[in-house]
């Protein structure tokens, strides 16, 4: 059965000539408003640097508990089992995760920059590789932001300013097998919607993930190795007044083989002095939400989900 959710070639905006460029932006917010999702190649992140995260993924996870906690952190760093829940929802999702972000001499004076990532003395190669992943995703994400801001009557780069030297994150998540007698609450992650502009989600190993279409129906999200899954966050919803909504989603329990699996999402985030006030081109659809930082909000959806704020 042919997946609904576009897919789109990132090469014809950034390569294109005006038609084409058009073209895209066009899908783009076609597929964002319709379904919150789309796949996307053409993104320009190496298919063996995938390959080579995810094997240093899985190695770094199959550590000792004991060793993977000496480097728990805040937003960086390592996330023990069984420590986030969604929004709403008590019963603690299954799984665990280490969190890069900005390294503290790009990011400046800021908050953001108060936190230094954290790295481990092994696997090999850990630090190499996600510098290099966050890099290139932080890449294409600032691109599919500038469609995005064609999209809504801005210039290209009006998000440029606003997410350099930002909190993105690039979040390694490893969902081990579910424990026998596990609360039957407790899912690999609970329906819940992202908190940032856009997440890139390099495409997962191994099946789960679901998005809550504007039917209220549940739709599995599959796409090719080399894709990237694209989806808007609580943030692009409330600067947009909803015209990008942000997408319920969820990763359930395997209903086959009960084996890991791993996934690699990248957050695109603002710097936390960047206001989330209203867009012009969107204040017409209904009465905007009061204005909030980029910082407040995020601690406040931190705090909500069971993390350290920022």
């Amino acid at each position: 059965m042919t997946s609904p959710i576009t897919h789109l070639d990132l090469r014809d905006f950034t390569n294109g000539g005006p038609a084409q460029k058009q073209a895209f932006v066009s899908s783009l917010m076609t597929g964002l408003k319709r379904y919150g999702f789309l796949t996307l190649s053409g993104h320009g992140v190496d298919p063996q640097l995938l390959r080579q995260s995810y094997h240093v993924s899985a190695a770094f996870f199959a550590l000792p508990e004991a060793e993977k906690r000496r480097y728990a952190g805040a937003l960086r760093g390592y996330t023990p089992f069984g420590t986030e829940h969604a929004k709403d929802h008590a019963a603690p999702d299954l799984k665990e995760f280490w969190q890069i972000g900005h390294e503290a001499s790009e990011a400046g004076a800021g908050p953001a920059g108060a936190q230094p990532n954290i790295w481990p003395d092994r696997p090999a190669g850990f630090r190499e590789t996600f510098e290099t992943l966050f890099n290139r995703l932080f890449e294409t994400g600032r691109q599919l932001l500038g469609a995005i801001a064609l999209g809504l009557e801005l210039e290209e780069d009006y998000f440029d300013t606003r997410i350099r030297n930002g909190t993105s994150l690039l979040r390694l998540l490893h969902y081990p097998p579910v424990p026998e007698g596990v609360d039957p609450a407790c899912i690999r992650a609970a329906a819940h919607e992202d908190i940032n502009l856009i997440t890139l989600l390099v495409a997962a190993e191994g099946s789960g993930l679901e998005l809550l279409d504007r039917d209220g129906n549940w739709l599995a999200v599959e796409n090719a190795a080399d894709h990237l899954v694209i989806d808007t966050g609580d943030m692009m919803a409330r600067l947009t007044n909803g015209v990008l909504p942000a997408t319920t989603h969820r990763v359930v329990n395997p209903s086959g083989p009960n084996v890991s699996r791993y996934s690699m999402p990248f957050f695109v985030q603002p710097r936390m002095d960047v206001s989330l006030a209203c867009l012009p081109s969107c204040r017409d659809v209904r009465p905007p939400e009061p204005d909030i930082s980029a910082g407040d909000f995020l601690n406040q959806r931190l705090k909500e989900i069971g993390l350290p704020e920022a």
